[in-house]
């Protein structure tokens, strides 16, 4: 295949995220046994992908992440596939932000997607937060009828929330989106402005109006509003015997994590980042310069620097050993990058990628 694309960031999303505490003590020297470690991760089950047009795949590593103190002091802030594996703090308490963009005013067709977390971590503790990558933002869709169009020509309709509005025309089919909070639909003349109605939605809610005039208009001018659902909703289709398609296309690759759990599977896509090279059975290269053009390393983030973490990846002869291996192609390192091959539960004694047939960069 030897394409190479780039993954432009998602929409705009929201997240929540589950604390995963192992009550553990931080191994080793007495910086740790004073202070305490802050790991982050986005499980697996986090959102696949957005409807867009076309379907658009969510890049949790170009969301922004943003770790703060209790005084508000920033830790870090920056993309989540650059941040380090483990944040060595002092012991208190520390919020976690994770969002696909910043969203501040209303927008059409941008859902939010992320997370924000506080966690308090005490002397010596090591806490894994786990991010669950979710809509935090609410939207709303209007349907506005021909009728309503005749009877109110010169009318316009508007949506608003706290931080603004948008002006909603007779013929829009894109979703408004706002932060969570009250969300009010106005009619304006232009002379004035008249609230015809106000819901109160938070985080994933989404609302569908239909707007529309009675059908008899005897006594006196009105309008009726029929609410179809004020909460986020699924549609998913599942076939029974059907084969799961994951990791059949780099798009839909496997996460280091997932397949890590599935020694012995053959012919699938793995994704990760090019994090070293140079392995043996008890060491991994993070830094370079590199002397092996056999093999490589990928991580779950760019950042990664823990063994464990790690896929060990076989580079035969061939086109990727020879488009991929760090010893020709040093800048080649922190790369995302597909991968098809077999998973071998024993590779340089880590979880590897082997028989490795074809790539694409991300």
């Amino acid at each position: 295949m030897r394409k190479t694309s780039f993954v432009l960031p998602a929409l705009a999303l929201c997240c929540a995220c589950n604390l995963l505490d192992d009550g553990t003590s931080v191994p080793g020297t007495s910086i740790y046994d004073e202070n305490a470690l802050i790991s982050l991760k986005f499980s697996d089950l986090s959102v696949a992908q957005v409807k867009g047009n076309p379907y658009s795949p969510i890049d949790t590593n170009s969301f922004i992440l943003t770790v703060t103190d209790a005084s508000g002091s920033i830790l870090y802030n920056g993309e989540y596939s650059k941040s380090p594996e483990s944040l060595i703090v002092s012991p208190g308490t520390y919020n976690i932000k994770a969002v696909s963009e910043n969203f501040s005013q209303p927008s059409f067709d941008r859902p939010q997607w992320g997370d924000e977390q506080t966690v308090v971590v005490a002397s010596g503790q090591r806490v894994l937060v786990e991010l669950l990558c979710r809509q935090i933002n609410c939207g709303v869709k209007l349907h506005v009828s021909s009728d309503f169009l005749t009877e109110y020509p010169s009318s316009a309709l508007l949506l608003k929330g706290a931080e603004g509005k948008l002006m909603y025309s007779y013929s829009e089919r894109r979703t408004a989106y706002f932060l969570p909070g009250v969300i009010s639909l106005v009619m304006s003349t232009g002379a004035k402005d008249e609230t015809l109605l106000s819901r109160s939605l938070g985080k994933g809610e989404m609302l569908m109006l239909n707007i529309n005039v009675p059908s008899s208009r005897q006594d006196a001018a009105g309008i009726t509003i029929s609410v179809d659902t004020a909460r986020v909703f699924y549609n998913e289709t599942f076939t029974i015997g059907a084969q799961d398609s994951k990791g059949d296309t780099p798009d839909n690759a496997y996460t280091i994590s997932q397949a890590q759990a599935l020694a012995g599977t053959r012919g699938v896509w793995v994704a990760g980042f090019i994090v070293g090279g140079d392995l043996t059975k008890s060491n991994i290269n993070f830094d370079g310069p590199f002397k092996s053009a056999s093999n490589l390393a990928i991580g779950p983030r760019e950042s990664t620097i823990t063994r464990t973490s790690c896929m060990s990846v076989e580079l035969k002869d061939g086109f990727v050993r020879d488009d991929l291996n760090l010893v020709a192609h040093p800048d080649m390192l922190g790369r995302y990058v597909a991968l098809k091959g077999d998973i071998d539960p024993s590779y340089f004694g880590l979880v590897g990628l082997k028989n490795v047939t074809d790539y694409e960069i991300l």
